[in-house]
């Protein structure tokens, strides 16, 4: 069973995929198509069968997550504040658009409805790190400290 053989304390029963697919997703940071014909194979299924699956539900990730994982806040106050213009700013920063990874494998970028900050809106995270009241210049000076890491 390669690398996954984590899967094992799971019993090989099409009720359990999804928490193998979750399991996977939690050791490895993403679902790979490695990953797929293990999780295939275990439950004795055809490959297509598990990415239907992984495609069904928008909780699993296909791409492998970057180092650093900024998410921008949509929720209603980030949203009137400006959030669209800070996904913008990141996206053309670092060249990447909503869900995916630059080629450096060093940021991932996604939208979220709302990280609880409401009163520093507009916000985003890196890595669970809260940053508020951003303008253009606190976004690029951010994304600059993260690549000198």
């Amino acid at each position: 069973m390669g690398n996954f053989s984590y899967l094992s304390g799971i019993e090989p029963e099409s009720s359990n995929l999804i928490k193998a697919l979750q399991l996977v997703q939690a050791k490895e940071g993403y679902v790979s198509d490695d990953a797929i014909v293990e999780v295939a194979a275990y439950f004795k299924l055809a490959p297509v069968e598990v990415e239907g699956v992984l495609s069904f539900y928008a909780q699993f990730k296909r791409v492998k997550p970057g180092r650093f994982q900024i998410a921008v806040c949509d929720g209603t106050a980030c949203h009137i504040k400006g959030s669209n213009s800070v996904f913008k700013w990141v996206s053309n920063e670092l060249g990447i658009s909503d869900g995916e990874t630059d080629a450096d494998g060093l940021f991932s970028l996604f939208t979220v409805a709302c990280l609880g900050c409401c009163s520093l809106a507009p916000v985003m995270s890196v890595n669970g790190t809260v940053y508020g009241n951003l303008d253009r210049k606190k976004v690029a000076k951010i994304i600059k400290e993260y690549r000198a890491k």
